[in-house]
Order: structure tokens, then sequence, then C-alpha cells
């Protein structure tokens, strides 16, 4: 039964794992930005749930998707106004113009929000079958992630911006060709990798409590599961997150909850050595 709940909860924090991650994988992926923002809009949506849950009572599922909203047109409007200037840069001036916005984000959240952790209490009771005992706001947040992760892969694949977002990942120039607006395909999809952080922050509100100080955690959560899963694709950063889900979960068992980090890092570091471009990642995506 031990064996059972630690697969279990596994699954359940890859899951999380993977709707915290798949946004940054995807500017990461088609843009070359690493973008440093990406803990603070995953705060941002989960604070953002907590107080229009506090104060107006509605209930945090249906505050979810316009807290995507806000995140995907305050997304759309950095790229378009500040990173689109600057996205054909090398990495290291996109990732240090990313790092400054994300510290006027970050001490914007912590003067106005504070750092006081907070949560969204959903008080749902819990499912236990036999010694397998799991919240019920966790198997929540396990299948609002999973349908999120799910409709940004119909989205990708399915749809006129997807597959544009596509085409601009595998040739800007061909594409532009095209008759595609590249600098928009650009800010719509790094609008989408805001929107799904915020959307992962509001469901991390709804199961663990949030406060700025995690920016940095989930970024760098964000990297470790990019590296497993590989970057640019909905499908890679479900199997990195869960990968890294199941890692975590069977090394707190084994070596203690202090380490369980360390033992994913440890992971990210093989894999960059073994195979740079993820589990399932493409070449040329490293």
């Amino acid at each position: 039964m031990d064996v059972f709940q630690i697969l279990l909860n596994g699954v359940v924090l890859g899951a999380l794992y993977a709707c915290i991650a798949i946004g940054f994988s995807l500017v990461w992926g088609v843009l070359n930005v690493i973008n440093m923002l990406h803990g603070s809009f995953i705060i941002l949506g989960g604070y953002l749930t907590y107080f229009a849950w506090h104060f107006t009572g509605i209930y945090p599922i249906l505050i979810l998707p316009f807290v995507a909203l806000v995140l995907f047109v305050l997304g759309y409007i950095l790229q378009h106004l500040f990173i689109n200037k600057v996205v054909t840069s090398p990495v290291l001036t996109t990732l240090t113009l990313t790092f400054g916005l994300d510290m006027i984000l970050y001490n914007l959240m912590t003067v106005y929000f504070t750092a006081t952790p907070r949560r969204v209490t959903l008080d749902l009771g819990s499912i236990s079958i036999g010694d397998i005992f799991l919240p019920v706001d966790r198997l929540l947040g396990m299948a609002l992630a999973l349908i999120l992760t799910g409709l940004l892969y119909l989205v990708m694949r399915g749809s006129r911006i997807g597959r544009a977002i596509v085409a601009v990942r595998m040739d800007r120039q061909a594409a532009a060709l095209m008759g595609i607006r590249v600098n928009h395909v650009y800010a719509v999809t790094f609008g989408i990798g805001a929107l799904m952080a915020g959307a992962a922050g509001a469901i991390f509100a709804m199961v663990f409590p949030v406060t700025t100080n995690l920016t940095g955690v989930f970024l760098g959560k964000a990297f470790v599961v990019c590296v497993i899963g590989g970057l640019g694709s909905v499908p890679g950063a479900l199997v990195g997150g869960l990968a890294l889900g199941l890692i975590e979960s069977v090394a707190g068992y084994t070596i203690g909850p202090q380490n369980a980090i360390t033992v994913g890092f440890l992971l990210m570091l093989f894999l960059l050595v073994v195979r740079p471009t993820g589990l399932i990642g493409v070449k040329g995506y490293e």
C-alpha cells in the first residue's frame, strides 16, 4: 500500500509540475527566450485567485478562466512592448530583460500583496481506499492541470494559431515568407505561456499555500521539467512533469523529503550530459 500511495502522490504532483512548466517550455522552445518572469506569473495567478475568492466568495474554478485571461493579456503586452524588441538578440540579452521585468513584478507583488502565504481552502474532504489516502482538492488540482494541458495540446495541433506557432518554431524566416506575422505569433506564444502559468498558479493555490518566496522554486521546477521532457512540446512537458513528480515522491520516501529536490536536479544534470534534447525532445531544441 505504501508503494501505491507514493506513486499516486507522485502522479498528482507530476500533473501540477507539468502545468507549471508547460508555458515556460513553450516560450523557450518557440522564442528561444528563457522567461525569468515565469515564477512570478505563477504566483500572480495564485494571488489573484485567492483574493477574488476571499473577497467575493466565488468558487475558484469559476475564477480560473478570468485569471488566465488577465495573465494572457499581461504576457502579450510585455512581449509586444519590450521583449519583441530584442527577441532575435543573444539569449543573455533576453534573459537579462526578463530578469529585470521579473524583479519589478516580484517587488510589486511583495509590496501590495505581502509575502504572507495564502491558500484557497476548499475543505472538500478526502478519499481513502484501504490504506491509500488522498485529499479531494489534490485530485481536483490534478484533473484541472491535465485538462488544461490537454486543451493546450488541442490548440497547438488543431487551430490556426497553433499551426502558426509550430511553423515559426520550425523556421522563422520561412514562416515570415509564407505571410505569418512572426512578431504577433511571438506575442501570442508569450501570452499563452503567461496564461498557462497563471492557470497553474490558480490551481496550485487550491492545493498548497502560495507566496512570493516561491517564485524561484517554481522557476527551478520549470527548468528541470523542460530538461527532462524536452523543449517546446506539450507531451514533453507532461512527461517531464510526471517523471519529476514520481522521482521526488519516491526520493522523499526513501531518502527524506529534504533531499527530494536534489535528486530532481541531479537527474537534470545527467540528462544534460547524455540526452540534451530530453526524453522526447527534438534535436535542435536542446
